[in-house]
């Protein structure tokens, strides 16, 4: 069946609501955690509020332009704007500038511009573009191979800039691999993994490996014991050692003195209280002082006096936690759900199996970018310098993120005209 409507009858408004919410809750924290009484009118362009609210109104002429753009543009030029980001981002390395020990932008017009947040979305739609193309499994080794390359080879490019934080976003795309038809055992090892890595950090070594030995001795005693299931323990296991006596040396020697003193911090090997571990601490005070419904707007003291680093940007949810409290703080999260769960169902009724693909990408980036923007204002996870999408202060985090999600509202509108 085909729809004669118009665009504007067609696209999701409870997606496009929830988006303009965030937005507006991001505004109004970006003007709290900057607010200056000598600067207090809302249209000044020398403050952050006041760019934020240019950056805004581009996000909107941007959000419109993508609607009137023909749905098949995307899955025809997934590859043409997936290998122009991956030039942007190989090219900044070399002429970008350096923000925050990471050089990985552009300065135009007096703004930054950032290519990883923008290559993101660019991952995504060749991610989805590939995967729709496929006729076998995604577990055949060749398509498992060229989908982990789509993934890890701006994930590279942008490790080399030195933003761990922004590298480590990419593998959230798993997700979209897992609905692909991935079997659990791959999605289970991201879980896995990261525990055995802190376990290597918490513990000595032989204790661990011993206790890697005695799980690999159970599975081999309760399996077939084949010569391929032997083998197959034989390699996990010894994968598994090899990892562990890895951590040290990648803590060590490859993370920045920065990311390695806020690992110590959050697995309580050093407290640094006035060092590596003082925006955590000023954040949990932060949140912690707003109580049940928070000190009110722009009442705040540890935004007024600038107690906690960032706050407009990385660490925006203090300003939220400590002026609207518990609730105000729960009524974000809610939103933040809502659009989880409308954007997967919205993946599931697509009739095309790019966009299907392709919206599981935009909730993969979208809540990995929540849950680890929120978890490290709580000290639930190492500060990695990500931003909150559509409340953190910045113009290219904004676009890139206002792009991803209106490429796939542009891409349900016309559901029933895609194949």
């Amino acid at each position: 069946m085909r729809e004669d409507k118009g665009i504007f009858y067609r696209i999701d408004w409870v997606v496009v609501g929830l988006y303009l919410a965030l937005v507006f809750i991001g505004w109004l924290n970006i003007y709290a955690a900057v607010y200056n009484e000598t600067h207090n009118h809302i249209v000044d362009f020398t403050q952050k509020y006041g760019k934020q609210m240019i950056f805004i109104i581009a996000a909107m002429l941007l959000a419109m332009g993508i609607l009137i753009i023909d749905s098949r543009f995307f899955s025809q030029f997934a590859w043409f704007i997936y290998g122009f980001f991956l030039f942007m981002l190989v090219v900044v390395i070399f002429s970008g500038r350096e923000v925050a020990g990471s050089k990985g932008w552009f300065a135009i017009a007096g703004f930054g511009i950032q290519p990883a947040e923008f290559a993101k979305m660019a991952t995504a739609l060749v991610l989805a573009k590939y995967l729709s193309t496929l006729d076998v499994s995604i577990a055949k080794l060749r398509s498992l191979a060229i989908s982990s390359a789509i993934i890890l080879v701006p994930a590279v490019i942008v490790f080399l800039q030195h933003d761990t934080g922004s590298a480590i976003v990419f593998l959230a795309l798993v997700i979209v691999l897992y609905r692909a038809g991935l079997t659990g055992f791959i999605p289970l090892a991201f879980i896995v993994l990261p525990v055995l890595g802190i376990l290597a950090l918490l513990l000595p070594k032989l204790i661990l490996v011993a206790i890697l030995l005695l799980v690999a001795g159970g599975f081999y005693f309760f399996s077939n014991r084949k010569l391929r299931t032997t083998l197959l323990i034989i390699a996990i296991s010894l994968g598994t050692i090899g990892f562990v006596f890895s951590v040290d040396y990648s803590v060590n020697h490859i993370l920045e003195p920065h990311q390695r003193n806020r690992i110590h911090v959050l697995l309580g090997q050093d407290v640094d209280l006035k060092g590596a571990g003082y925006n955590v601490n000023q954040s949990l005070i932060a949140i912690g002082s707003g109580g049940a419904f928070g000190k009110g707007f722009l009442q705040g003291t540890q935004t007024k006096y600038n107690f906690v680093p960032e706050q407009s940007t990385d660490f925006i949810f203090c300003t939220i936690g400590e002026e609207w409290g518990f609730l105000g703080s729960s009524v974000l999260v809610i939103l933040y759900v809502g659009l989880f769960v409308r954007l997967i169902l919205m993946a599931e009724r697509q009739r095309s199996r790019f966009s299907r693909f392709y919206g599981y990408g935009v909730a993969s980036i979208l809540f990995f970018h929540f849950t680890i923007n929120i978890g490290m204002t709580l000290g639930l996870m190492p500060v990695i310098g990500i931003p909150l999408p559509y409340i953190s202060y910045g113009g290219s985090s904004l676009w890139a993120f206002t792009v991803l999600l209106f490429i796939f509202i542009r891409q349900d509108s016309y559901r029933y005209d895609l194949v």
